[in-house]
């Protein structure tokens, strides 16, 4: 519980100081600092932790397959943009991003439509862009990182420059979110991983996961 309410404390400060950042630009008489931050905060209400994996949402980086039966010549290997959108003939730049397969065909149909007598555009994944995920706490290097392929909480920890000697390996947590925007925060113990890997609980990651080590004895 402790080290919940220490990881809770320091993202508070985390945020306090980046409102401080934001607004520090603005013409403003000076402000009497307040009560510096201690430990109690309420704790945040997490979801419940499910493994439902949810629809696959596209991502700049990721490469798609769209192809239209009907008029074959329109078939196209296409690869999301920075911006979120894919380039495609006739109908020029659709947006792709934060959308299901289901959700771009159906756009892209009604794109189409204009243009085709009854389109029915397919898309496919070809290729997905890496995870990013969120590293930070005991370990040696805390940041950002890609995952390629699958990756699980272990190895983004390694990846990260791993344990530090005072991290509490047993109880690392994991914040994701949820299906419905809410976020979701369970603890793994990853110390088995490196003790026994056949009964480690490693933990697959999703895009934009944090997994933080708290210090042990905290």
């Amino acid at each position: 519980m402790q080290s919940r309410t220490h990881l809770m404390t320091a993202l508070a400060v985390v945020l306090m100081a980046g409102g401080v950042t934001a607004c520090g630009h603005i013409d403003a008489e000076p402000i009497t600092p307040g009560p510096r931050p201690t430990a109690n905060f309420s704790n945040i209400g997490y979801a419940d932790w499910t493994e439902d994996e949810p629809s696959y949402r596209f991502y700049p980086g990721d490469e798609l397959e769209v192809s239209v039966p009907s008029a074959t010549e329109l078939n196209k290997s296409v690869v999301v943009q920075p911006d979120g959108r894919v380039a495609l003939p006739l109908v020029g730049p659709v947006m792709a991003a934060d959308r299901t397969i289901e959700e771009l065909e159906a756009t892209l149909t009604q794109a189409y439509a204009g243009q085709l007598l009854r389109p029915q555009v397919q898309v496919s994944i070809k290729s997905t862009a890496p995870l990013k995920v969120f590293v930070g706490g005991e370990v040696g290097n805390p940041g950002v990182y890609d995952m390629a392929g699958d990756g699980d909480a272990l190895r983004a920890i390694i990846q990260a420059g791993g344990f530090k000697t005072s991290a509490k390996r047993n109880q690392v947590i994991i914040i994701r979110r949820g299906p419905d925007g809410r976020a979701m925060m369970r603890t793994a113990d990853l110390l088995k991983g490196l003790t026994s890997p056949g009964g480690a609980d490693l933990v697959p990651l999703r895009r934009f996961d944090i997994v933080y080590v708290p210090r042990s004895g905290a």
